[in-house]
C-alpha cells in the first residue's frame, strides 16, 4: 500500500505542481512505485493535424513517473527529472490520455521508471517513456543500491 492517499498526493501537487491542476491531470492510482494519471481532454491539447501534442504527452508521463517516485520514496517532492526520453508510437485522436508509470530502481541518488501512455480508453498505447530522476542527497533509502 502507497505511503499516502490519492487526495494527499493531489495536495501536494496542488503545492509543488500548479500546472498540473491547470492540464487537467487526474491521478486514478497510486500505490509503490506505480502511478495511473489520466489527463482528461480538452481541445487545448490539439495540435495542427487534430492529434493530442507532444508536450501533453511528456508532462503526463513526467508528473506520473514524479508519482511513482514519491509513491515509494516516502515523500520525496525535490526528485528532479534529469532525463526523459519518449517514443511517439501512434497517433493519438483526440480524448483522454492514460498514463500508466512503473518504477524500476529507486536507488540513493537515482531513480529510474518507465511510462507507457495510452489512448482509445487504454486500448491503444500511443507513446512510450524512460525516465531518470535525480534523487536530493537526504533521501534515504533502506536496501537499496545507487
Amino acid at each position: 500500500m502507497s505511503k499516502f492517499t490519492i487526495e494527499e498526493f493531489n495536495e501536494i501537487a496542488r503545492e509543488q505542481l500548479p500546472l498540473v491542476e491547470t492540464l487537467g491531470f487526474v491521478v486514478e492510482s497510486i500505490d509503490q512505485g506505480e502511478c495511473v494519471v489520466r489527463a482528461v481532454y480538452k481541445d487545448d491539447y490539439l495540435r495542427p493535424g487534430g492529434t493530442i501534442s507532444g508536450p501533453i504527452m511528456m508532462a503526463l508521463a513526467d508528473f506520473a513517473m514524479w508519482g511513482a517516485i514519491m509513491s515509494k520514496a516516502d515523500r520525496v517532492k525535490m526528485a528532479l527529472t534529469t532525463n526523459l526520453n519518449i517514443n511517439f508510437l501512434l497517433r493519438p485522436q483526440p480524448g483522454d490520455i492514460i498514463a500508466v508509470a512503473k518504477l524500476m530502481k529507486l536507488g540513493k541518488r537515482l531513480a529510474v521508471g518507465s511510462v507507457e501512455l495510452f489512448g482509445n480508453e487504454r486500448n491503444d498505447l500511443v507513446a512510450h517513456v524512460t525516465c531518470t530522476y535525480s534523487l536530493p542527497p537526504s533521501t534515504i533509502h533502506e536496501g537499496e543500491g545507487s
